[in-house]
């Protein structure tokens, strides 16, 4: 029997592999991007977008600005209440004299003399003021004054002995104030109480002496030498002519290498106006005291104000700043300009009198 012939498999060649055919995409992809309207669209919220932040940079920028303003104008308020307030305590400070056993001076003494029999007299007073002044009538300080301010003097000494520490020796130059401790006949044990110390310019003539004197004149050993000061504060229209900075100032006597002369030094910008009333033992605080010995304490009222002005702002507001001298309230007229204002208050103890006064 003859067997039927076998089916072979195509032969498959070694060396090529095996093909699989790809299918075709139906449709060739296209490449897609942005249409006209599209970029119209994107630039306008684009630019929405950077006009919101551009106002806000510009808000924040205006609002900065009047945080430095409203800063600037609290530090110097508060500088200003606590240059006047450091100095008000101590006035009357004269080191081992005490100014309660001389002679109070027979009229009010002139704030601005300079001359040694008058800055003698004038000891007794540590504190002075001219109420509501005027530049005619101190001849000391700026024509510049702004009018219906309030002028203060303040005498001491300085708390440092003359050439220790920080402080200026008597070769300097100045005027001094020796406090004798000595109580001898020439002395503390003298009957005339300009015996009682030395006020002076020349060194030489600083002879008081201290516990340790001898009854011969002129023996022991010498008493210590403080500088003596005189400060007058005012207020000026301007800082430097014509910049429209309304400036508190000081008149100082004296001082290194100055001689007997009042020498202008610019202490805050920016405070408008003062205000001050003065206390006496009784409790009653008056713009113009019949007494200037008898006080010892003081309201001081500052109304500072800001050195640049904001130009969407009107200061509509008026200000009380204390009593004048008939007790009726100084009220100031709202200005009605773009400077922003506020007022600073505080009430000092006048150490030294008041302690004298103390029972």
């Amino acid at each position: 029997m003859i067997s039927p012939p076998t089916q072979q498999a195509p032969h498959m060649h070694p060396s090529r592999p095996s093909r699989r055919r790809r299918p075709c995409p139906s449709r060739r992809l296209r490449q897609a991007g942005f249409t006209l309207v599209e970029l119209m669209i994107a630039s306008a919220i684009g630019l929405v977008i950077l006009a919101g932040m551009a106002s806000l940079f510009v808000s924040n920028s205006k609002i900065q600005a009047e945080i430095e303003k409203a800063n600037r104008q609290v530090e110097n308020g508060r500088y200003g209440i606590e240059l006047l307030s450091t100095d008000l305590t101590n006035a009357g400070f004269y080191g081992e004299l005490d100014p309660s056993a001389l002679p109070p001076p027979t009229a009010l003494p002139d704030a601005c003399a300079t001359d040694l029999a008058s800055l003698s007299a004038a000891l007794p007073l540590a504190v002075q003021g001219v109420d509501q002044a005027d530049a005619s009538s101190l001849s000391c300080i700026s024509t510049d004054l702004k009018p219906n301010t309030d002028v203060v003097v303040v005498r001491r000494t300085e708390t440092c002995v003359a050439g220790t520490g920080n402080c200026a020796g008597v070769a300097d130059g100045g005027v001094f104030l020796q406090a004798s401790l000595c109580n001898n006949s020439s002395e503390l044990g003298s009957s005339t109480p300009t015996d009682f110390y030395n006020l002076d310019s020349d060194p030489t003539k600083l002879t008081r002496h201290m516990r340790d004197c001898s009854t011969v004149a002129g023996t022991g050993t010498a008493a210590v030498v403080r500088r003596y000061l005189v400060h007058i504060y005012y207020i000026t229209n301007n800082d430097n002519p014509g910049d429209g900075i309304p400036t508190l100032k000081r008149a100082e006597l004296g001082g290194p290498d100055k001689g007997l002369v009042f020498t202008e030094v610019p202490l805050v910008e920016g405070i408008e106006n003062m205000q001050l009333e003065y206390g006496m033992g009784n409790g009653v605080f008056s713009a113009a005291p019949a007494d200037w010995s008898a006080v010892i304490a003081v309201k001081l009222n500052l109304l500072a104000r800001n050195i640049d002005q904001t130009i969407d702002y009107t200061d509509t507001k008026s200000y009380t700043l204390g009593r004048d001298a008939s007790g009726a309230a100084i009220a100031i007229a709202a200005a009605n300009d773009h400077y922003k204002r506020h007022v600073f208050q505080s009430q000092v103890i006048l150490r030294n009198p008041a302690g004298r006064k103390a029972p």
